[in-house]
Order: structure tokens, then sequence, then C-alpha cells
């Protein structure tokens, strides 16, 4: 039988190796202080801190003090021609902030020096999921490590993605879903609007995985450019089910779609924008002139539903600015969120606190331009996961 060599490197790793000789509980209080990079880079120098890295027991424990300090995260996507960068910054939600938190990473968007702007939904548990056209990738922006999917299998150019992680399965998991109209719908008389979501494909994040059809049993059309949010193990969007405006939940366990039941509110069905609020649900509404109101969904399985309502006053008319503002989210301080409409230089966004009905101003340490793309994601927990 022919002997298989050890290589020299793969030798010296566990022979110099400085952590074998540490007690493991002062090797995890070491690992716990290190941020996301240092870790991810520790996992392919040290093997005896690769077997603490890897354990769930430490993820978990990572994750947990990772959540008691979220971050800010602001995506910059620039450049022209061949050239195009993207940043990824992280400041800190603490406030006033102890350390004034503002770290920056970069990498090229396409490894090919192709001109692509990746459009990201909503951090999951430290990574992000982003997509241009059918092409995708997922990554984790804290150590600028990201990994290409299969192409989504379809020729569709409406597209909706979500990302989001399954507890039960320990595994993160893409879905896309995209709009078709029959042609049999067109000559009827049925318009574009009324097309319907028929292609439902999702993914697991891993090694030589492919893409796969689920069943909808519930025919709705998504809304493209809205928000998707992963909570417990589910995924949750805004779409027309039924003619009428709804919530749709996807079980990333089962992969079983359902729908739920909006209130009966005109200005909800109009403009209602998906957020988290207190740890729950929630459907925004924000009128020019009125004020926020939030609909909490507080009971998932009987369709239960609670309203308050918050008094904002104008950001453009408290700073005397000209340019108007949006509403982006709310933090979970339970801050608002609010972003000029058009991007300022250098970018801020603004942080409304309804109990002392004062705003603070949040800049990015970065001169944008008019091109650039700019996304802006809130809560963001930090992770040193290595895909």
């Amino acid at each position: 039988m022919k002997k298989v060599k050890r290589s020299k490197k793969q030798d010296e790793r566990i022979v110099n190796d400085p952590f074998t000789k540490l007690p493991n509980e002062l090797n995890v209080e070491i690992l716990m202080k290190l941020p996301p990079r240092s870790i991810a880079r520790l996992h392919f120098s040290s093997k005896h801190l690769s077997s603490i890295i890897l354990a769930k027991v430490f993820t978990e424990l990572y994750m947990t003090r990772s959540s008691s300090q979220p971050r800010h995260l602001v995506s910059v996507v620039s450049g022209r021609d061949y050239v195009r960068m993207q940043r990824f910054h992280f400041i800190s939600q603490e406030y006033p902030s102890p350390s004034n938190y503002h770290d920056k990473v970069s990498w090229k968007v396409d490894p090919y020096g192709l001109t692509l702007t990746y459009k990201f939904t909503t951090p999951v548990r430290g990574l992000i999921c982003g997509r241009n056209g059918i092409k995708m990738m997922v990554g984790n922006p804290s150590t600028g490590q990201f990994k290409s999917l299969p192409r989504v299998r379809t020729t569709k150019k409406d597209i909706l993605s979500g990302f989001g992680y399954d507890p039960v399965n320990d595994v993160y998991k893409v879905l896309c879903m995209t709009l078709v109209t029959k042609r049999s719908n067109i000559s009827r008389g049925v318009k574009p609007c009324d097309a319907m979501s028929e292609e439902h494909q999702v993914i697991n994040v891993g090694s030589k995985e492919k893409w796969r059809m689920v069943e909808c049993k519930y025919p709705h059309r998504h809304y493209s450019g809205y928000q998707v949010i992963c909570k417990d193990g589910f995924m949750y969007y805004l779409a027309s089910y039924k003619e009428k405006r709804s919530l749709m939940s996807f079980d990333l366990s089962s992969e079983v779609f359902n729908v739920i039941k909006l209130p009966e509110d005109e200005i909800l069905q109009q403009f209602g924008k998906l957020v988290s609020h207190a740890g729950k649900i929630t459907v925004a509404t924000l009128d020019c002139t009125g004020p926020l109101d939030l609909w909490v969904l507080e009971d998932v399985n009987k369709e239960v539903w609670s309203k308050a309502v918050v008094v904002v006053p104008s950001p453009a008319e408290r700073f005397g600015m000209s340019h108007g503002f949006e509403f982006r989210g709310i933090l979970g301080t339970g801050e608002i969120i609010f972003a000029p409409s058009s991007p300022p230089n250098p970018f801020y966004f603004l942080c409304y606190n309804p109990k002392g009905g004062n705003f603070r101003k949040i800049e990015i340490d970065e001169r944008v331009h008019e091109t650039d793309t700019i996304q802006v994601f809130f809560d963001h927990v930090e992770s040193y996961m290595v895909l």
C-alpha cells in the first residue's frame, strides 16, 4: 500500500502552533476579543484554534456577543468603466460611541473586471446575499470573503431574491422568485401588473449545491425591489394576493409558503413598508404630512395586529435643508432612520429618538459621487464565518 506523504507546511502548522500550549478557556477568551477578520485568518493558520472556531458552541457564543453590539452597515459601489470597487462601512450604533468605531472593507466587485453592481439583501447573522440579474453571490462583509452561487435558472428579468437562515437544519438559504405573464392572460386583456410569481427556486449555501424548484399554493405577485426580512426561520415579504396587498411568509425549514392577511387600512395597502420593530414583523406607513403608523404583527398564526402611532418632526425643516428625506427603517433601540432622497456628500443619515424627540446625524468616512450605488442596513451583526 502506498503511503500518503504529509505536507511539510501541515506539520509545521501543528508543531509550531503556540495555542496548543494554552488552556482552551484562555483560547476562547482571546478569540472573543478579536475582530472577525482576525478570527477568519486564525482558522487557516492554527489547526488547534480552527477546531474551536468551527465548533457550534463558540459560533453561538460569538454571535450572542455580536448581537449585543450591532453595527450600521453601509455598502458603497463606485468607479467607472472596468474599475468598480465595493466598500462596506461598519459604524457603531452605540450613542455616544465609546470607541468611535468605524471600520471599512474594500473588494473588487467582479473578479473578471466586469462593471457589475450587486443589489444586496438585508444581512442575516453576519452574511449578505447580492444579485445582478441571474448572477448571485453570498458573502461576509466583515471578512471581505464572497462566494459566487450558480446562476438562477430563468430567462425572466423581474426577480425577487430573499436570504435567510434555517435554524432547524443550521443552513443558509436563498429564495428566488420570477414574475411570469402568460400569453393566454395577455390575450384576455390582463395587465402586466397582474403577472404572478410562477417560478420559485431555493438553494442551500454550500459546496456543490444546485437550485431546486419549490411549490407555492398561493398565486401572488411579489413587489420587485421591496425588502425581504428573515426572522426565526421564516422569510417575510409584501406581495399582491387576490388583488390585495398581503404579507407572505416562507418557512425555511419545510420550504412552505403561507399568506398573512394585512389590516384593512387604505394607506397601508398603498404605501406599507416592511420593517422589524421591537423584534416583531411590522408594516410602517408614513404620510408626507402625517405621523408614522406602525402595524405590528403580534400573533402570526391568529393574524393579530396592533397599531402604534409616532409623531415625527420633518427632518428637512428641523435642519433647514431643501432636499427631502426617506424613511429607511427602525433600529433595535427604537430610533427611526431617515436618509436623504439624493445622496449628499459626504453621505449621512439621521436617527430620530421618539422618547427624547431629538435627531442625531451619522456620516460615513468617505466622499461619494452621484454615480455611486449606496445601500444602508441597520442592526448588522458581525460574523467571522468562512465560506
